[in-house]
């Protein structure tokens, strides 16, 4: 009984292994990333279980004897794990999205990388997919209504960089010069222009805003500081291609309207110029009468219209990147071309060619070299006629048969008909050509070492950037009749650029009883900046309308006389810097930095001492908020800075000896007066201080980043007045503060597998003062006499500094009852109903310079940005939109009347004006703007830059490879449209005006494009 039960137990038991063999199976498959591309190394596991297995070098894998009913795990750093019930399967292909917590759990900072958790500065990043959807020849532009704090000033030149502001303007120069510009650190190297770099090309943009973030960067970092990481191949990955590329059309949006020729002879007429009647009558009599009205010359141009094109646009990147054990790999080239608006030469062509190659020679020594080589030729505009269009009568042709003696293009001009100028824009379009050629070899090599495994690391590594701009500005000769005519000349100037930059860096990481991190950092830096300019211009060239006779050999010899020469600039920089971070169970964080620099632009004071300091609290780490309800993350950090800026003008002046005649008594007596106007400068320093909170809440789906600042420049370079000398000399004598808040607000969830969405938004406010300034006046005025802005103190940079209008004088009862208007007469001036009402701000009785006050400013005090996104299986929308309020912008075209009186105006002048009493209570009449009464600068000249503006829309289709037949790729189909809609008030192309004086701004245009990207 006893052998038979036993019997009985084996066999019940090799029955159960049988029909347990039985279920089991053999399973294999692919495991893809969400590009399509297989997945080397990632793991595949039986749930509960520690069976399992890797993918191979093609993202395949085989795992034997696994039940029937079992769950698969699928995981790969970076990417969200994935579990797969087998149900009976024996083949199962898996796709892992990335997951973009964890992959921005890590963001580059100066020098090194540092968990974003652990950050105590204000770093924003964005990815490649954003910075791809924008069409533009520079990838900054990108940012616009991205990340609070920052302003992108778009230009809508073809080529032409946009201007970039960090929390305000720092420094006293409004225009955009090199004292202005953020540095941008591309793969470790120093640029203050990224116009060079592809987007394609780009993985991400971090924004360090702060000076915390910033300071170690020293004397570059003033104006804020944007890392830009390039595309690295990756070990053990199959090579793979892409192509990505789109074309498209641009198109001039709010066109200014101006007055037709209905509106301008009506005008003319109630101006009571005869000379202006005179004018028109005879345009009547060259080119006829209307049919319509015949008391208007037949002619009615739309200057503006005959002047603008549409643009094309296109863009074409091809690259491979891969890898095996030990070397990884990223190639590429790119071709960009962009028209301009304006029908000239007017274009941009770029072709760039980069590697990136990283090599393991040895277990612990790494080495690495990144090569970028960029060729570009810019055909610039000739930003005269927009100015031209502005003013051109409507009543004169483009051309005109009747003008013989015009040549070689029979091009109509204004003096015919009596006015002072020609007026037509074309000869400017068509006589002018500016091109630059811009060659640019940039390139990095590193070395980089274990000296201790996972500890620390010795990093070498030599920058180089040799630029080479080579400008010719060509003046084809011309007559256009009644004694304007030009002869030939050429402008030529050649310009090299070389900076080489060799960094040393040691960096150290230990944890100490398992709650303590530390990372130090210690390095050095330096450089050696070079820069030659050589220039000359001849004139009256044999043969000119032949390209090959555009130099200088083909000019008069003696042209040249007076007309070359030539500058030469070299600068050396040292720098000492360290970093150390520390953090304790991911809690309290500590963060300081140290920088040492020296340079030699300076004569006296050359070193530089930069430190910063940061500390952070997370308290959602606190055992107390364990359990809470509310709070997924939730930091408190404050940081401060000092940082530098020495793209400044160096040290420079001279003793001045002057002859002075003064009386002493009855007699004169002649000396000598010595003056010293030596400058003397030193970098600006900027130091900060930032308190910040970060914020995750409702299941991570709402997260808030929120900033309160305050940025003062010190020592503030700024010109001072010498009276004993009467000259304007460049001093550090200044302080200016910005300060403000800034706020972004992201919302992000999935509601089904197929279906997710997002909305953002953000918004910055930023005031703009000057603290001190060491001026004897008390002031410091800068544009020109008619068109004034002042910097005060209390107020901003660059303040429009002019009167305040109240109104329009009605009728002459109100004139004869305004003690101001009577005061006027009593001095000889003529007032009349339709004339502007100035405010009396001190009520003495009469309008003097004492009347006048601050305007407001081209600096906007208040910043947004938003996005909305939607993804649904294969189909994907976004939506950006920005917009800015509280800047002003000065209208200096149509304040240009005060210049001459016989030109056209805008068609708002046209339809507002006064022209009776009621009819206008802000414009005053036709008479009125061409008397100096109404022509002072006020703020009927300087107008609200308030606008919105739709910045992108996109909506995007991918077509599986796997819906296809064969073996075929992913194909993913976009339709763009950037900057669509932008609503504002302002009369005029633009209300993006970079330093706020609107005399001939290039409007920025609407891009439509349709793209595609294939991976192979």
């Amino acid at each position: 009984m006893k052998i038979k039960s036993k019997l009985l137990l084996i066999s019940f038991l090799l029955f159960q292994a049988v029909l347990f063999a039985q279920n089991n199976t053999t399973i294999s498959g692919t495991v893809y990333d969400d590009q399509g591309q297989p997945l080397p190394g990632a793991n595949v596991v039986l749930k509960g279980t520690t069976t399992g297995i890797q993918t191979d070098f093609d993202g395949n894998y085989t795992l034997d004897n696994v039940p029937g009913n079992g769950i698969l795990v699928f995981s790969y750093i970076g990417f969200t794990s994935q579990e797969v019930p087998i149900n009976n399967r024996t083949t199962i292909e898996v796709t892992l999205e990335q997951d973009t917590q964890s992959l921005d759990e890590v963001v580059v900072v100066g020098y090194g990388t540092q968990k974003k958790a652990d950050l105590t500065g204000s770093i924003v990043t964005v990815d490649s997919e954003q910075i791809e959807k924008t069409p533009s020849a520079n990838p900054v532009q990108s940012l616009q209504g991205k990340v609070a704090g920052v302003q992108i000033v778009t230009t809508g030149s073809p080529g032409a960089s946009p201007t970039v502001r960090i929390r305000g303007l720092g420094t006293y120069d409004s225009q955009d010069s090199d004292a202005t510009k953020v540095l941008y650190v591309v793969d470790g190297m120093f640029y203050s222009n990224i116009d060079f770099l592809n987007p394609n090309d780009i993985k991400s943009m971090n924004v360090l805003k702060d000076a915390s973030s910033s300071a170690i960067y020293g004397v570059r970092a003033a104006n804020g500081v944007i890392i830009i990481e390039t595309k690295s191949g990756g070990k053990n990955r199959k090579p793979q291609i892409e192509y990505n590329g789109y074309t498209g059309v641009q198109r001039a949006q709010n066109v200014l309207k101006m007055a037709n020729a209905e509106q301008f002879v009506t005008m003319a007429v109630e101006s009571g110029s005869t000379a202006d009647v005179q004018f028109v009558l005879n345009a009547m009599q060259r080119y006829g009468r209307s049919r319509i009205n015949p008391n208007v010359p037949a002619v009615n141009t739309d200057w503006y219209d005959e002047i603008i094109r549409d643009g094309l646009i296109q863009n074409h990147s091809l690259s491979v990147m891969g890898g095996t054990d030990n070397v990884s790999y990223s190639m590429g080239t790119n071709y960009f071309s962009q028209e301009g608006l304006l029908d000239m030469k007017n274009e941009y062509e770029r072709f760039n060619i980069r590697s990136k190659l990283d090599i393991d020679v040895l277990d612990n020594v790494k080495v690495g070299v990144n090569t970028v080589f960029s060729n570009a030729t810019q055909y610039t505009p000739e930003d005269s006629a927009w100015f031209k269009a502005y003013f051109a009568v409507p009543i004169l042709p483009v051309f005109d048969e009747l003008n013989t003696d015009a040549t070689p293009i029979q091009y109509a001009n204004a003096q015919a008909l009596g006015y002072r100028g020609t007026q037509n824009p074309f000869p400017d379009m068509e006589y002018n050509e500016n091109r630059l050629k811009i060659r640019k070899l940039l390139a990095n090599i590193y070395l980089q070492t274990d000296l201790i495994k996972d500890k620390l690391t010795f990093k070498t590594t030599y920058n180089v950037d040799y630029s080479a701009l080579e400008e010719r500005y060509v003046n084809l000769p011309y007559n256009m009749g009644y004694g304007d005519q030009r002869i030939s000349s050429i402008n030529r100037k050649q310009n090299n650029y070389y900076n080489q930059i060799w960094d040393n860096i040691l960096t150290y990481n230990d944890t100490f009883a398992e709650d303590h991190n530390v990372t130090i950092m210690g390095g050095a830096s330096y450089r050696d900046e070079a820069a030659n300019r050589f220039e000359a211009t001849g004139s009256d060239i044999v043969g000119i309308d032949y390209d090959t006779s555009r130099y200088l050999d083909f000019a008069d010899p003696l042209s040249f006389n007076n007309n070359v020469e030539e500058e030469n600039k070299r600068i050396y920089g040292q720098s000492y810097f360290g970093r150390l971070s520390y953090n304790y169970k991911d809690r309290y964080l500590l963060y300081g930095t140290f920088r040492a620099d020296r340079s030699s632009k300076f004569t006296q004071e050359q070193w530089g001492y930069f430190p910063s300091v940061g500390a952070g609290w997370v308290i959602s780490q606190e055992s107390f908020m364990k359990n809470n309800n509310i709070f997924d993350f939730l930091k408190l950090r404050a940081a401060w800075g000092r940082l530098g800026n020495d793209n400044v003008a160096a040290s420079a002046g001279a003793n001045t000896i002057s002859n002075t005649t003064v009386d002493l008594g009855d007699s004169p007596v002649t000396g000598i007066t010595a003056t010293s106007t030596y400058t003397d400068l030193t970098w600006e320093v900027v130091e900060e201080t930032d308190f910040g909170i970060n914020m995750r809440t409702f299941n991570n789906r709402l997260s808030l980043e929120a900033d309160y600042y305050i940025r003062d420049t010190k020592n503030a370079i700024m010109p001072v007045y010498i009276p004993i000398a009467n000259v304007t000399v460049s001093r550090n004598s200044g302080v200016i503060r910005n300060s403000g808040v800034e706020v972004a607000l992201n919302w992000s969830n999935d509601i089904s597998p197929d279906f997710n969405y997002t909305v953002g938004a953000n918004f910055t406010t930023v005031k703009n003062e000057t603290l001190e300034l060491e001026d004897p006046k008390g002031y410091i005025d800068s544009g020109s006499a008619e068109f004034r802005q002042r910097t005060i103190v209390g107020e901003p940079l660059y303040a429009f500094y002019g009167y305040e209008t109240t109104g329009v004088y009605q009728n002459q009862a109100q004139i004869d009852a305004d003690p101001t208007a009577q005061s006027a007469i009593a001095d000889g001036q003529d007032i009349q109903p339709g004339y502007l009402i100035y405010k009396d701000r001190n009520g003495d009785g009469s309008i003097t310079d004492d009347d006048r006050t601050v305007l407001g400013s081209f600096l906007p005090k208040f910043t947004y940005g938003g996005n909305v996104g939607i993804n649904y299986k294969d189909f994907g929308f976004s939506l950006n939109f920005y917009g800015q309020s509280g800047n002003k912008i000065l209208n200096r075209k149509r304040g240009e009347i005060i210049f001459t009186n016989d030109t056209n105006m805008d068609a708002d002048l046209a339809k507002n004006r006064w022209h009776g009493e009621g009819t206008s209570n802000s414009y005053p009449s036709s008479a009125g703007l061409r008397d100096g009464w109404n022509q002072k600068l006020s703020n009927f000249w300087v107008e609200d830059g308030d606008f919105f503006r739709i910045q992108n829309i996109q909506l995007a289709y991918t077509l599986r490879g796997e819906k296809l037949k064969g073996n075929a790729p992913d194909f993913k189909f976009t339709l763009t449209a950037e900057r669509p809609l932008t609503l504002f008030n302002y009369n005029g192309f633009n209300p993006e005006v970079s330093d706020g004086v609107d005399r001939q701004t290039y409007p920025v245009p609407a891009i439509y494009t349709v793209g595609v990207n294939v991976k192979l």
